[in-house]
């Protein structure tokens, strides 16, 4: 090729930057505008050819380089393109910095196009401190469209529970059952309140809280002399534990639930909305999830006493005085106005989110149904699953566990994440009671092989089938 139709090549391409090879196809080197002019200059002429240009060593990769090394490359080396060879030195590919650099994330904030607007109408109306007609608004359309009398709005999921157990009245000495498989946040508030946690296994069905394990602690507690004061059921990855059978053991003796539907708004049990079926339901906004106000919560209940109660405490308890004054130990814990404004905006869209992420996992039950070392998380006929994160267990007869796998989408620059670790293996919580399921523990065997893909409603297609190939090339 002459330097004149080189030169209009690279013109016409815009990619600045053209890959030489041989007559037998092989690589040779990399050429840029700039190595053109430096030729021009020397007295090269137009018509000359390229194979007059000297040899040098280009920086390139094989196939089978992952994303970060050739990522650590292109920063060593401060070049935005690297060409891919065969072990033929053919060249079979060129990769550019844009497209390398882009990370897959487990699960990103997805805005949509009201909430500016509300956030918009805060400000013009200089509703900047907390509470406000957002916040008023927010409880009574999330409480609206999940078919709950009442709710408030307070700074995160976390929050919501301890005022949960504030309100059933856990305190000092008493105990508290709770989900082993979840997130510290769960289990947390129970310490908060000087109470002692006793964890419960999961089951097959769902990998939500056991009613068998569930049966077998009460029977403990009642040997004990002492039933717990609360159940917190966690409602796992966007999907409902079986509540007719946890609610059928916690009316037998008594003791209110306390539904933390922090990750399954959107999710249906029977019909009904996740989070409704507690005494109290709690919801999180986190930028995580399913719907997001940055951070915040909510906490629901049909029971009016116990909202009120709510919105007392999370205020700092403040009597209703014309001075400042505080007969209980309250918190700050409400939600601000501007906050609440992204969360009415979130709301909007909350169908589509829920739709989004269940295309997410279909699509990759359905790109991955040939490989049976890869068995995803249940859906029972009872349950409408959101799918917040698509979560699936490598089998043990596997070539590579959940950690080799991890590894590699790390290498590919995708984020991914085990599935929870077991409360009840947590250092912190170490000594505390435990009840299994069966004889085998069913949340160990989840962690040991469980894995969560990224799940995000604003993935694309293609970042899916990255995600895909990376499995396939594993599993």
């Amino acid at each position: 090729m002459t330097i004149r139709h080189a030169l209009e090549v690279l013109d016409q391409s815009g990619l600045g930057l053209l890959l030489l090879v041989n007559e037998d196809g092989q690589f040779e080197r990399t050429v840029t505008d700039g190595d053109l002019r430096r030729l021009l200059l020397q007295g090269v002429a137009l018509s000359d050819k390229l194979e007059t240009m000297p040899e040098i060593k280009s920086i390139v990769v094989t196939e089978g380089t992952t994303r970060r090394e050739i990522l650590d490359l292109m920063n060593h080396h401060s070049i935005n393109h690297i060409p891919v060879v065969n072990q033929k030195g053919k060249l079979v590919d060129v990769l550019d910095r844009k497209i390398i650099d882009q990370q897959i994330l487990l699960s990103t904030p997805h805005m949509g196009d009201s909430e500016k607007g509300f956030v918009e109408e805060a400000f013009r109306t200089n509703w900047i401190a907390p509470l406000g007609p957002n916040v008023d608004a927010f409880e009574q359309e999330l409480a609206d469209l999940v078919g709950i009398k009442y709710a408030a709005a307070v700074s995160s999921g976390t929050a919501a529970i301890h005022l949960a157990l504030r309100i059933v009245g856990v305190g000092v000495g008493d105990v508290v059952f709770c989900s082993t498989l979840t997130f510290a946040a769960s289990a947390n508030p129970i310490v908060y309140q000087g109470a002692t946690p006793v964890f419960i296994d999961s089951e097959d069905t769902s990998w939500n809280m056991s009613p068998i394990a569930l049966k077998n602690a009460f029977s403990w507690a009642e040997k004990q002399g002492k039933l717990p004061k609360a159940v917190i059921v966690v409602n796992l990855y966007g999907q409902s534990a079986d509540m007719d059978a946890l609610q059928l053991i916690c009316n037998q003796y008594d003791v209110p639930i306390i539904e933390d539907a922090a990750e399954s708004l959107g999710a249906t049990y029977k019909g009904k909305a996740s989070g409704t079926f507690g005494t109290l339901g709690v919801y999180s906004f986190n930028g995580n999830k399913i719907i997001t106000t940055s951070g915040g919560g909510m906490l629901v209940s049909d029971n009016a006493d116990h909202i009120e109660k709510a919105k007392f405490l999370a205020t700092q308890a403040r009597d209703p005085a014309p001075h400042y004054q505080h007969s209980e130990i309250g918190y700050n814990y409400r939600l601000s106005n501007i906050l609440a404004g992204v969360g009415r905006g979130q709301l909007k869209v909350l169908t589509d989110r829920v739709n989004a992420r269940r295309a997410v996992f279909h699509r990759y039950q359905e790109s991955l149904k040939d490989i049976e070392n890869i068995k995803w998380m249940p859906e029972p006929d009872w349950s409408y699953s959101t799918h917040w994160l698509t979560a699936c267990t490598i089998r043990p007869k596997s070539k590579i566990n959940n950690l080799d796998l991890i590894k590699a989408f790390m290498a590919e620059m995708i984020e991914v994440r085990p599935v929870w670790k077991p409360m009840h293996l947590q250092p912190v919580y170490k000594d505390s009671m435990y009840f299994k399921h069966s004889e085998k523990s069913v949340s160990d065997d989840l962690f040991e092989y469980g894995i969560c893909l990224p799940s995000g409603s604003n993935l694309s297609d293609l970042h899916v089938d990255r995600v895909v190939e990376v499995i396939r090339a594993c599993v």
